[in-house]
Order: C-alpha cells, then structure tokens, then sequence
C-alpha cells in the first residue's frame, strides 16, 4: 500500500486500526482532509437492539417479546409501533437526527473536498439522517438501493388477532388482511458528497484532491455498468458475524467505486469490520471505531486475518 504523505497526512495510531469507543471521542483528532471515503452502516435508529436505542423515549416493553413474539425467530425483540406507546415517543426522530448531527459535524472537516459519503439507512429515519447530514454541510447525490437477497416478511395475520379474540365473524371478513409492512426488498444507501471549491470544477477537484469521480471499469457488473440498484447477496460460505451486516462484495464494489488504492476510508460504527477487510483487500487504508467491546473484539479479530492486498 502506498504511504504517500500527501495522500495519507494521517497519525499512524489510526490508520488500519479500528478504535473501542465512541466516534465523538476520537474524529476530532483526525486531521482536516484527510479522509478520502466515509462508507458506514450506521445504527438506523429502529430499536433493533440495545445498540440501536438512540433516544430517550423507553419503556419497560422495548426489546422485549409480546406473547404473540415468543418462540418465533423472526421476531426476536419488540420494537415500538409506528403510532408509540406515549406522547414521548413522537420525539424518536427528531432524537435520532441530532443525534446523527452530533457526529456528522465532526466528519464534515475530515473529508476531502469532492469526497463521497455512503451511508446505511433505515426506510423509516433516513430522511433526519438526510436532513442531519445536509445541516452538517454535506450535499444529498444520489440514493442508492441494496436489493437484499432475501426479506423476511413480518406482517401479522389480523384474522388471526380476531380468532383469539373471539371474533370469528371479523375474522372471516378481514382473511388475507396483514398488520405491518411489505416484505422488506431493499434498504437506501445515502449518497453524499463534501462541497468543493465554488467555482472551480469537478474535474479540477479530481486533479487537486483525487476524489470526486467514479471508476466504471473497476466496479463493472459482468462487463457492464452499474445502475443505482446494488443487487449483492452474501457469499457461499461468508459468516455472519453481526445482525445487521452487509455482503463483504457489496461493500467492496462502493469502495471500487470512489476510490484509488491506498487512499483511506473512514467507517466511525465500524461493526464487526466489514469495511475495513473490504479496504485491505482492496489496497486501501481504513480507519474505523466501535463502541461495542465484543463486537470490536470480532471485527480486530476479522482484520488480523486479512493480508493487505489479499483479492477475494
């Protein structure tokens, strides 16, 4: 991997390290324009677990299991209803984009001008995360969708709900009728760019900073070009370390996309490490933090494993 100075003005302690601890604690010591890649699955703000509790709008029910839940695997933790269970609860969103604006101020100085920021997001909270990262000074470019390989349905049969109530003629009236959502096809990837110098090009962007375009040839599909609908699954064999990881390949194609080999991608929810064996496969530098210690347990474990340059 290169160790240009003008590429990586990084301190060597973060460079291809993934730190335990709050990414709050630790942007700030970055230097200014250093990054060349923000690619992160962020928490999505959903109550998926403890981790993913970003407000302070709880109740004694959050993660646990309804009775209608237990001994369903598809249904681990109870989340809250779209309506909540208290007047609190409306305030979720607002809470979870301050709190995406809390650490979205702190990465806008770290980019390079003309930089992409590619960011995991829930259907229901993208739009604060959007709003968050605009406040932030980050510019909305596209909105990408990964189309999952598979999805989950988990839509109660109101038929059902009626039977155990005793109902049966309501329940033989709404038969085929669901509580909940579609199946769940795909998720947005948020798309940014860091501003660039007014009245200068994009072109001219590229030539001072070496961010800005896309690589097709690199990130080509079967020979052809890609479309803003990332169709990749898991691989045969490819271990599922946490819950809410993506396929190493898909993470791999959007580090292809926007960057050259030995530049530096920064991951602050670093998980159990995705993106940083993506980036030594690759050639590229990473520098990640996790909060959780077991999971940053995993994913050092996942990148010691990993030669720099190795191809998959």
């Amino acid at each position: 991997m290169s160790q240009n100075a003008h590429n990586n003005p990084l301190d060597a302690s973060l460079l291809d390290q993934v730190v335990l601890g709050d990414c709050r604690d630790h942007l700030e010591s970055l230097e200014d324009r250093s990054v060349h890649l923000f690619l992160s699955d962020i928490p999505y703000g959903i109550n998926l677990d403890t981790w993913d509790v970003l407000h302070s709008n709880t109740n004694s029910a959050l993660l646990g299991q309804s009775p209608a839940q237990r001994g369903k695997p598809a249904f681990k933790r109870r989340g809250k209803p779209i309506n909540g269970w208290c007047r609190a609860d409306r305030r979720t969103g607002t809470e979870y984009q301050a709190w995406c604006r809390s650490w979205a101020r702190l990465v806008q100085p770290k980019m390079k001008p003309g930089a992409s920021l590619f960011v995991f997001g829930a259907r229901r909270t993208l739009h604060r995360l959007i709003i968050a990262f605009e406040d932030a000074g980050f510019l909305l470019k596209d909105v990408l969708a990964w189309k999952k390989g598979a999805a989950h349905h988990r839509a109660q049969r109101i038929s059902k709900v009626f039977d155990r109530r005793g109902l049966p003629e309501e329940a033989a009236r709404w038969h085929g009728w669901r509580l909940g959502n579609l199946a769940p096809a795909y998720e947005p990837v948020a798309w940014f760019m860091n501003p660039y110098r007014i009245g200068g090009t994009l072109a001219d962007n590229v030539l001072e900073h070496e961010v800005g375009a896309m690589n097709l040839i690199a990130s080509a599909i079967d020979g052809t070009s890609p479309t803003n609908l990332l169709e990749f699954d898991f691989a045969p064999g490819e271990i599922r370390w946490h819950e809410a990881q993506k396929p190493l390949k898909l993470i791999e194609f959007l580090v292809k996309l926007t960057t050259r080999e030995g530049q530096v991608v920064l991951d602050p929810f670093m998980g159990s490490g995705t993106t940083a064996v993506a980036a030594r496969r690759l050639g590229r530098h990473f520098i990640g933090f996790e909060i959780e210690p077991a999971t940053h347990r995993t994913a050092v474990a996942r990148i010691e494993r990993e030669a720099p340059g190795r191809q998959p």
